[in-house]
């Protein structure tokens, strides 16, 4: 009598334990169905996982700005640098051009914002306390910068730096963690925003002049001192052109009158305060249509729309998102073709013992039930495993992107991976039907006479 029949009683049979005993005798073929769902059902985890956090970061990090005003360049990169600090900004526009904005009768808020620098990756931000009214949060722990070099910080900067109140640090030049440290100017922490499930999270906040201040870039009474300063060089530049005379050629060394031309050439290149860009919130629905078109037109800078710019981005990730979604449901159908395949294969060797339990007593259904639970059981392993690989790949991509963003939720379970799950048990049944059709007419006598 087989194995299985010498282990259980069939008055006391346990069809999980037969079903489990089934599943390991062919473990070549298991192993396969259950890889092939796993890959499936990873991919399809990461997809909608990914996406619909990233799709819910597109929306909060950008539900109270209408309009972002830089520099000339590409608008959707413009949206990137400046409202998801994900990307390089396209250049600086001077604060005097982007202050008239303020004044403006469409816009009820206007934030400024300049960047240039890092501490480990998270960005530091020069604005204003109208930054933290924008975005709707607040300082939790000690206060608002009010002077030059204090900053507040994210509530995720504080944990994963593990920084509080009074602590120093050095910035870095640029906005890669890699980049030069300015030693010689560090921040002080003042404050500790509230956890906001945003890109605030992940930002170093301070006021413009820090930046400025860091980077030797001159403002306010200095900026005035250096104005009177250039006019000075460029007043003596143009009396030493004109004691050589136009057009005529100086062939004699005059060290003194050449350091006066270099200092005179640097400050005549300077373009005074500068901004990187400029958060808008409209007054009324009439701005949609009159501010970004007086922006473009009108002045050197440019208006992009976050709604907009966010609509394009996520239609362009759509593309590759829906082919990679075919992709994973065309590997699950694999697998479930291949527990097809393997249960009716493995029917053809377990008919006598079907047969066998039948005469001791095993109803039809019983048979039925039993191999369909085998496939439902194949592909709800493999759904399992893959949900496990899935959040595997989301630690790896959290850990890949930039400090200044976390727009995946690694640990916490979706609803749609309870679907996803189910996609694989319903595959597994649906591949289990037909065999369990052929073990619900098992005809015992036909079988025995044949053996």
């Amino acid at each position: 009598m087989p194995d299985i029949l010498s282990k259980f009683k069939l008055q006391n049979m346990n069809i999980l334990q037969i079903v489990w005993k089934n599943i390991t005798k062919q473990l070549g073929s298991t192993l396969l169905s259950i890889i092939l769902t796993a890959f499936g059902a990873a991919i399809l985890c990461v997809l909608y996982v990914t996406g619909d956090s990233f799709e819910k970061q597109l929306d909060s990090n950008s539900k109270n700005i209408d309009l972002v005003v830089g520099a000339k360049g590409s608008p959707l990169q413009l949206i990137l640098s400046a409202v998801y600090h994900v990307d390089n900004p396209t250049g600086n526009i001077p604060l005097s051009e982007a202050n008239q904005l303020k004044d403006n009768p469409f816009v009820k808020l206007a934030v400024p914002l300049s960047l240039g620098d890092n501490y480990k990756g998270h960005r530091i931000v020069g604005t204003n306390a109208d930054f933290l009214t924008l975005y709707n949060t607040a300082v939790v722990e000690g206060k608002l910068f009010s002077k030059t070099f204090e900053i507040v910080i994210g509530h995720e900067v504080a944990r994963k730096r593990g920084l509080k109140i009074g602590d120093q640090i050095n910035s870095s030049h640029g906005l890669t963690e890699s980049a030069d440290h300015h030693h010689h100017h560090p921040f002080v922490v003042t404050g500790i925003l509230k956890k906001n499930n945003n890109v605030t999270d992940n930002l170093i906040l301070c006021n413009l002049e820090s930046v400025w201040d860091v980077h030797g870039i001159a403002h306010g009474h200095e900026a005035e001192e250096h104005r009177h300063e250039k006019e000075a060089v460029e007043e003596q530049l143009d009396a030493h052109q004109h004691h050589h005379g136009e057009g005529e050629e100086d062939h004699h060394d005059h060290p003194h009158e050449e350091y006066v031309k270099n200092i005179g050439q640097d400050l005549i290149k300077d373009q005074g305060e500068e901004i990187t860009a400029m958060l808008i919130q409209y007054q009324s629905p009439a701005a949609i249509g009159m501010l970004p078109k007086m922006v473009n037109q009108s002045t050197a800078m440019q208006a992009a729309s976050p709604a907009i710019e966010s609509a394009r981005l996520f239609s362009l990730l759509g593309v590759g998102i829906d082919s990679l979604t075919i992709l994973a449901y065309i590997i699950m159908l694999m697998a479930g073709f291949s527990v097809f395949i393997s249960l009716y294969n493995a029917l053809k060797s377990r008919k006598y013992d079907l047969a066998i339990m039948r005469t001791l007593g095993a109803s039809k259904q019983k048979l039925f039930a039993m191999v369909l639970l085998e496939g439902f059981l194949i592909t709800f392993l493999g759904g399992l495993l893959g949900l496990i690989l899935g959040h595997i790949a989301l630690l790896l991509i959290s850990q890949q992107t930039g400090q200044s963003i976390d727009f995946v939720e690694v640990f916490q379970l979706q609803p749609a991976e309870f679907g996803i799950l189910a996609l694989a048990c319903l595959i597994g049944i649906l591949a289990a039907l037909l065999p369990s059709l052929k073990a619900y007419n098992t005809t015992i006598s036909t079988i025995l006479a044949d053996k």
